[in-house]
């Protein structure tokens, strides 16, 4: 029933985003990465940033607001630097292309950086950080948020981002390493998904513009999400905007347009991946050893009263990936029935 909560594969909800984008006039090679790098957002746990946001893409497509087959290109480049224009599309195509061109320097100059202006929401930043650890090589994504959600320390009107900064570190028997984290202390994503399931949100999250604690997910255009770590989050926040979107001529600040309530303005999102090759400084074998001995160590530590275990970062993804590739992912009541409603409305076949 699509009122109910159902479980499903990762191929099937490929497939499925796949015949969305399809229906919408987009090649079918595109379509394919895109939709296995959102359903791949779903398999680790991203739940904010997987098919949840599938109806919002297409709305912005049908409202012009998305270019379907975007061209993206190189607009500067250097041995170990690029600045490439994505063409208002889709933000998985954009930095999908971004990361492979990083990898592809990377492997002469040993580190690289590629910027990106023009593109659009993109995912969790996970999935780009995490690919250059496919070639024994680190990955660093930042990018700037698709809508505005906190202000300045000290200031009421929203004039940043969430921002997001992933490190992703290899290991030769653990999970990689995964620093994946917003500058707020929660991404807006997360309030999303928590008002689609009817649940408050923490205390902490967010403030209204009085100052006081906003739990219900429902009226969070009445306040803002808080930085984390106070005045620092909110440093964190503006650097990471400048340098992910200033610097590439992407939209920051009173630029930003709120692809939540906007579908038909271009919202020139900024990113930008650093992929380092780790040969460039060590052994790849010695250094992922390295990194599993520093996780054991890690984990060793005597623990305060309260804590059952110590975690590093990476290890509740990769436990949340190893049970939906063997049990499923779960789809929400309400998200299924959007789902559902989307396929109908497209013409295509459902989950």
């Amino acid at each position: 029933m699509p009122n109910s909560p159902v479980t499903t594969s990762y191929d099937n909800l490929r497939d499925f985003i796949a015949r969305c984008f399809c229906s919408c006039g987009m090649a079918e090679g595109d379509a394919d990465r895109a939709a296995g790098l959102m359903a791949r957002a779903d398999l680790i746990g991203q739940d904010g940033h997987g098919v949840f946001r599938l109806p919002q893409y297409i709305r912005r497509i049908q409202a012009g607001g998305l270019e379907v087959n975007a061209r993206i290109c190189t607009l500067q480049e250097r041995s170990a630097t690029a600045l490439i224009d994505g063409g208002n599309g889709l933000g998985h195509l954009v930095m999908h292309h971004a990361t492979q061109l990083a990898m592809q320097k990377a492997k002469t100059t040993g580190v690289a950086w590629v910027g990106a202006r023009h593109s659009n929401h993109a995912g969790p930043a996970s999935l780009y950080a995490s690919m250059p650890t496919e070639q024994d090589m680190i990955g660093i994504y930042v990018a700037v948020g698709s809508a505005n959600h906190m202000p300045p320390w000290g200031g009421t009107e929203m004039l940043l981002s969430t921002n997001p900064i992933t490190v992703c570190i290899p290991s030769a028997s653990y999970p990689p390493i995964i620093l994946d984290m917003a500058t707020t202390v929660a991404a807006y994503g997360k309030v999303k998904t928590a008002a689609q399931r009817g649940e408050p949100i923490p205390e902490g999250w967010m403030i209204n513009r009085s100052g006081q604690p906003l739990t219900d997910p429902n009226r969070a255009s009445e306040g803002f999400l808080l930085p984390i770590g106070g005045a620092k989050g909110y440093g964190l926040s503006l650097i990471f905007g400048l340098l992910a979107g200033t610097l590439n001529g992407a939209a920051f600040g009173r630029e930003v347009i709120d692809f939540n309530a906007d579908s038909k303005t271009t919202t020139n999102t900024g990113h930008f991946i650093i992929a380092l090759d780790i040969k460039a400084f060590a052994d790849p074998k010695e250094f992922k050893s390295d990194v599993d001995r520093i996780w054991a160590q890690m984990k060793s530590s005597p623990r305060l009263p309260g804590f059952d275990s110590i975690r590093l970062p990476g290890e509740r993804l990769a436990k949340v990936t190893r049970d939906r590739t063997e049990h499923g992912i779960p789809l929400s009541a309400a998200l299924n029935t959007a789902l559902t409603e989307l396929a109908q409305d497209l013409g295509v076949a459902p989950l």
